[in-house]
């Protein structure tokens, strides 16, 4: 079995693996045995490729910080509830991606710049080291494509749908991240950026650091302005308006800690969050219930658990269809 697997490996390095082939690998990392192999696989790989001089410096930190994350993750890989959670099982596939994706950049593409993408599907939240050891969070139902050494030598990333991001500082390297909408430009900072492309709204958030917010080039809006920490950016483009705000950045970011706050939001934004955060589709068959506002907070609880509080509270009821939810007026 395990020569089975040293095949794939050395396939997805080499670039040679086929689509199913690479869909085969990733799934290993579902099962448990295959897991703790595949992981020590990588730790061997990565502890050839750091002392070798030819690699930067900020690629060793990366390897430095990916290798405390997989000796972390074995060291508690006995909690089996831990392993119940689709969230580490994302986020390991997510890193173990990055890695190879070192090793194909390194082998076949020495000589021009190498694009890497990554995608949270619905019902998870995947998290990324970049190349410069910038931190990414990803929440369901997004994607990025990112180059650590885009115009000018900068840092860029292509965002559809919501991120959380830790960057780190070079001045000599800024970091952008494209919206369709927005393009968010900073040296080192913390902040989150909501942008689906499903969505009328984007809203910027700053935790730490300054950002400086500009139209991208695809659209003609207003000028750029400089964020604060606490404050909010929104765009909504069907009115085409924008404006600035204070927020409890806790609100807003606390989705990476597999956590939701909400205050006095209109239930189609709810059910919009609850569909990406379960992976669900709801279908609302009247929509004056639209109209009703929720508050509340979600850590741990199941989609069938939430939505019997609600029906407590609201004068809603709700059923189940093959994979659909249905919500009607009570």
């Amino acid at each position: 079995m395990y020569s089975h697997h040293n095949q794939n490996i050395e396939k997805y390095k080499d670039g040679s693996a086929s689509e199913r082939e690479i869909q085969e690998f990733y799934s290993l990392f579902h099962h448990a045995e295959a897991e703790f192999y595949l992981k020590n696989r990588l730790i061997e790989e990565l502890e050839e490729v750091v002392p070798n001089k030819t690699v930067p410096h900020n690629q060793k930190k990366v390897f430095e910080r990916i290798l405390r994350k997989i000796e972390k993750e074995e060291s508690s890989r006995k909690a089996s509830s831990i392993y119940k959670n689709p969230l580490f099982r994302y986020a390991a596939i997510l890193v173990v991606g990055l890695i190879a994706g070192y090793f194909i950049e390194s082998l076949l593409f020495k000589d021009q710049p190498a694009y890497y993408t990554a995608h949270s599907p619905r019902g998870s939240i995947s998290e990324l080291v970049l190349s410069d050891g910038s931190v990414v969070y990803l929440n369901s139902d997004s994607r990025v494509k990112y180059i650590m050494d885009g115009t000018d030598g900068g840092r860029e990333v292509f965002l559809s749908g919501e991120a959380w991001f830790q960057v780190e500082k070079n001045p000599r390297k800024p970091f952008i991240v494209h919206t369709q909408t927005y393009d968010v430009k900073v040296t080192g900072t913390r902040f989150n950026v909501k942008a689906y492309d499903s969505d009328n709204e984007t809203a910027i958030t700053l935790e730490e650091g300054e950002v400086w917010i500009v139209p991208s080039a695809n659209i003609k809006l207003e000028s750029g302005l400089l964020l604060k920490p606490g404050e909010q950016f929104l765009y909504n483009q069907e009115s085409n308006t924008q404006f600035v705000r204070k927020v409890n950045t806790r609100w807003i970011t606390s989705w990476k800690d597999n956590k939701l706050i909400f205050v006095n939001m209109k239930l189609d934004e709810l059910f919009t969050l609850l569909e990406r955060k379960y992976g669900v589709d709801i279908v609302v068959k009247s929509k004056a219930i639209l109209n009703y506002h929720y508050d509340g907070t979600l850590k741990n609880e199941t989609i069938l658990e939430i939505l019997e509080i609600i029906k407590k509270t609201l004068p809603i009821d709700y059923k189940i269809i093959d994979q659909k939810v249905e919500i009607t007026v009570k």
